[in-house]
């Protein structure tokens, strides 16, 4: 159940009962017990555009403690590697590390497209994340797509070293061709990684940075 709330994002009992082939009964004693273990919170459900009539329907999202029952491979290591080459070769060093890594990315993303030349872009995007372990899903809105990754396998690390976020958002833009935004992410407290994608592509330059006229 966990980890259906982990690739799917905050659900419903109801939800989850469909989803699990499970009785609503079955749901709320598991919940009850996630609950109470702290791997599972219960919130209001968010709603995007206008709100029905009566009460915000609860959702169960996962929480940090959740999180931790999955696997963080050599979060330990991995911080204390990164802390050296920040210390031997500054920031830049780090952030070149950050850009190498995030270069997998771009990579993945051009044999998908070449693979398959009718791939929504977006899409693309979310198969490359989802091979990395990032639980991502896309959610269309009016003026752009939520790029939305449930689950990060390096968030301990980059709650130190945000260059890991950054590298990857610069990435997403270069391979869409958009000027993407980062609103939340895992690793500074947030429930989910959520990259805002608008629906029309934009001219970048080598930094990201639309291109002035």
């Amino acid at each position: 159940m966990v980890r259906t709330i982990l690739e799917q994002g905050p659900s419903t009992a109801a939800q989850l009962a469909d989803r699990l082939d499970l009785t609503p009964a079955a749901v709320r004693r598991h919940l009850d017990h996630l609950v109470a273990t702290g791997a599972v919170e219960s919130r209001e459900q968010r709603v995007y555009g206008s709100r029905r009539r009566g009460r915000p329907a609860r959702v169960f999202a996962i929480t940090e403690t959740g999180r931790d029952t999955f696997d963080h491979h050599y979060d330990t290591l991995a911080v204390e590697a990164l802390q050296f080459l920040a210390e031997h070769g500054g920031e830049e060093a780090v952030t070149s590390f950050a850009r190498k890594r995030a270069q997998q990315i771009e990579d993945e993303f051009h044999k998908l497209v070449e693979a398959d030349a009718g791939l929504d872009p977006v899409a693309a995007v979310a198969q490359v994340l989802n091979r990395g372990g990032y639980a991502a899903a896309v959610r269309e809105l009016p003026m752009a797509a939520q790029l939305c990754q449930q689950h990060c396998p390096v968030a301990h690390v980059a709650a130190e070293f945000p260059q890991l976020c950054e590298a990857e958002t610069e990435a997403i833009g270069r391979v869409l061709g958009r000027h993407v935004q980062r609103l939340a992410t895992i690793a500074h407290g947030d429930g989910v990684c959520t990259t805002s994608i608008p629906h029309t592509p934009t001219t970048l330059n080598p930094d990201n940075r639309e291109e002035s006229s």
